[in-house]
């Protein structure tokens, strides 16, 4: 099936972390259920949906809005923290397709950054147990903007630090409010659903692939 082609020449590339690089999705449902059952609550799927690619600190709010909790949100934000790394174990590993893809960035001469919900200690730590941290040119995160995704602005300061516009951008993506982040600054955007997000409304993409080893993105940065 055709699919649009950028708009200029792709000069750069910028990642999500979460279920694109990293399977720290399973980690982070793994806490969600966790800190609920300690209340006594779910972790419907309703609230996963509703939470899924938001900055941790809007997303730990979602969960206090949703079930009517009564916890202060730093307290919560330090327990999830704590839970995360109690449960993350051997389970953070590269998402299918991503060494491969960096080994191809690197012999194009394509350089890469990351745009990332998560705050700086989780991403800086999760990228370096996967492998690619060195490999990056920027991590982006919660904590180096004012609006985070679904407002543009990550994807905008990640083209800036590119030194490339926004349509001479590609961004790789798995959720709607990333999707939504990367079409609004005027990138070009690929979605990459995970297992937990292939139901999301990914409109304005490009395409969606299955993995990062879809021949139609080697098509696309010209392999």
């Amino acid at each position: 099936m055709s699919h649009p082609l950028p708009q200029k020449p792709i000069r750069a590339v910028t990642f999500d972390m979460d279920g694109v690089l990293a399977s720290s999705e399973d980690v982070y449902l793994r806490v969600g259920t966790e800190t609920l059952r300690r209340r006594g609550r779910l972790f419907e799927d309703d609230l996963r949906h509703k939470m899924m690619g938001l900055p941790t600190l809007v997303a730990l709010q979602t969960m206090i809005d949703f079930h009517g909790l009564e916890d202060d949100l730093t307290m919560l934000a330090e327990e999830s923290e704590q839970t995360f790394w109690e449960l993350a174990g051997d389970d953070l590993l590269p998402m299918p397709g991503v060494t491969e893809t960096f080994d191809r960035l690197d012999a194009a001469g394509l350089p890469r950054g990351v745009a990332t919900s998560g705050a700086r200690n989780y991403a800086e730590r999760i990228l370096t147990i996967i492998g690619v941290r060195d490999r990056l040119r920027f991590v982006i995160t919660a904590d180096d903007v004012t609006h985070g995704k679904p407002h543009p602005e990550p994807y905008l300061m990640a083209a800036e630090q590119h030194g490339v516009t926004p349509a001479e951008m590609i961004v790789f993506e798995d959720s709607a409010n990333g999707c939504k982040a990367a079409v609004a600054a005027g990138a070009y955007v690929v979605a990459v659903p995970s297992p937990h997000t292939h139901h999301h409304d990914f409109t304005g993409a490009a395409f969606v692939a299955e993995t990062l080893s879809d021949p139609r993105i080697a098509a696309v940065l010209g392999w």
